[in-house]
């Protein structure tokens, strides 16, 4: 679903990014691995075009993209779960939800049933402002206001951060069930070790923005993947 081919990134004049190469299957969960400060939100914010690339491809479901904004990447397929989760607090719950809709045609313009099977407290609280809620429940909004989109490529970024024990297995699950769809890539940027590599199918170690090591899940042991995060 996504190749990345020599990508770099800058802030200004200091490079973030330096020469990644990777890809992320239809049907799995690839995981960006690392220490703080190694790029991996950088990485992110690049492939949804909240910040341009400087440099390298980008191909997305067989497709090659030019360097794009952020609404253009969400219209392309590519759905972002930003670190902090940047819910809309004075909107209700349903009102951050029909922001997903400016991706989709007006025929589509509705809540499927699925986003509530998924995160049921969201049904019951549809009319709540999203800044009244939880750090947990305002994760998994911005998970379903994501999903909206119906989108070809999941980038989510730290989703474990802040959130009480009992909301993280429902994210896992979640995932879980996104992933046996088959029908999305699904990035996840996560420092919770035990999270990321029980639901990882591939890895994406970073170190200094650039890419340390990488494989999938029988390439590489618990212990590579374990050292080369704490490197």
């Amino acid at each position: 679903m996504l190749t990345l081919n020599d990508l770099t990134l800058h802030y200004g004049h200091s490079q973030i990014l330096n020469g990644i190469s990777m890809q992320a299957a239809q049907g799995e969960v690839t995981c960006v691995m690392g220490t703080n400060g190694v790029g991996k939100t950088s990485l992110i914010k690049a492939i949804s075009g909240t910040h341009p690339r400087s440099g390298g491809q980008m191909v997305l479901n067989g497709e090659e993209l030019d360097i794009l904004p952020a609404h253009r990447m969400a219209w392309k397929g590519v759905a972002y779960v930003p670190q902090g989760r940047e819910i809309f607090p004075l909107l209700t719950v349903r009102e951050n939800l029909e922001t997903g809709f400016a991706c989709l045609p007006k025929t589509e313009h509705h809540v499927p049933d699925e986003i509530f099977e998924l995160f049921p407290v969201l049904r019951q609280m549809q009319n709540r402002r999203g800044g009244d809620l939880s750090g947990g429940q305002q994760q998994q909004l911005a998970i379903a206001r994501a999903l909206i989109t119906k989108p070809k490529l999941l980038l989510l970024d730290e989703p474990t951060e802040g959130i009480q024990p009992n909301i993280i297995q429902q994210i896992g699950e979640v995932i879980r069930h996104l992933r046996s769809k088959g029908e999305m890539a699904i990035v996840l940027v996560e420092q919770y070790f035990d999270f990321a590599y029980d639901l990882a199918d591939r890895f994406v170690v970073l170190r200094r923005g650039e890419i340390l090591m990488k494989g999938s899940r029988q390439d590489l042991s618990r212990e590579q993947v374990l050292q080369g995060v704490t490197v």
